[in-house]
């Protein structure tokens, strides 16, 4: 049995992903994921050699279209990250992997350093919109070219879109990652209609309440990923 997620909404702490995804109905807004012109691509500061304790965290901006707004998203959620002292931040965009979507051999360069990438991750959280009910398809690609990069790892989701937030895409995604041996975390961050929730300089209208989600999520996704990073040095996973 499913259980399900909390989520925190621009109007509203947090919400039930399974209630807010049965009592919801498309609309082009919601279909469209409210994207519109992004900021820049936010910067990180990369993992370093010198705190082996920090957890790796693979921050994955999950479309590729013109105009996306998963940029922004990723910002606000770096500033969340950048305040704690156990996470460092990489960016995995779908839309420079430039993976083939036939499976043919990939080139030498591109997506050989995003698997080393996904490898090197302790733990993923995954920025999504959602496109006609789900996620998508580039994020699928990028997705099903790894395999062995998932397993035994924790996966947190960040959901954006029109009236639902995206959180029917999070609830797709979950049967993916369970697929892959990957533990996904319970609690999300979802934005409902998000292109309304931000101001042109990219900072949220109202921050306390999904900054406050935000950092359930990641606490409990520094959980997981410490003790599955500890369970996997001691005994590596079979599966």
């Amino acid at each position: 049995m499913t259980s399900t997620s909390s989520t925190a909404t621009a109007s509203t702490a947090t919400t039930s992903a399974s209630t807010t995804s049965a009592s919801t109905t498309s609309t082009p807004a919601e279909n469209s994921s409210a994207e519109k012109p992004s900021a820049e691509k936010p910067s990180v500061q990369k993992p370093s050699a010198e705190n082996p304790s920090v957890l790796r965290l693979a921050v994955i901006i999950g479309s590729n279209r013109e105009g996306r707004f998963g940029p922004v998203i990723a910002a606000w959620l770096l500033d969340r990250i950048r305040e704690r002292a156990d996470l460092m931040a990489e960016i995995v965009d779908v839309a420079d992997a430039q993976l083939p979507t036939t499976f043919a051999r990939p080139p030498q360069a591109g997506p050989h350093e995003v698997a080393r990438t996904l490898e090197a991750a302790d733990a993923f959280v995954v920025l999504t919109p959602e496109y006609n009910h789900s996620f998508p398809a580039a994020l699928k690609n990028l997705i099903d070219w790894h395999y062995t990069e998932w397993r035994a790892k924790p996966v947190a989701f960040v959901s954006y879109g029109g009236v639902s937030g995206g959180l029917r895409a999070t609830e797709h995604l979950r049967q993916v990652f369970a697929e892959l041996h990957a533990t996904t975390i319970r609690d999300t961050v979802s934005f409902h209609n998000a292109g309304a929730s931000f101001d042109d300089e990219g900072r949220h209208r109202e921050p306390a309440g999904v900054n406050a989600a935000a950092k359930v999520m990641l606490d409990q996704l520094v959980w997981w990923g410490e003790a599955l990073r500890e369970a996997r040095a001691a005994r590596p996973y079979a599966g």
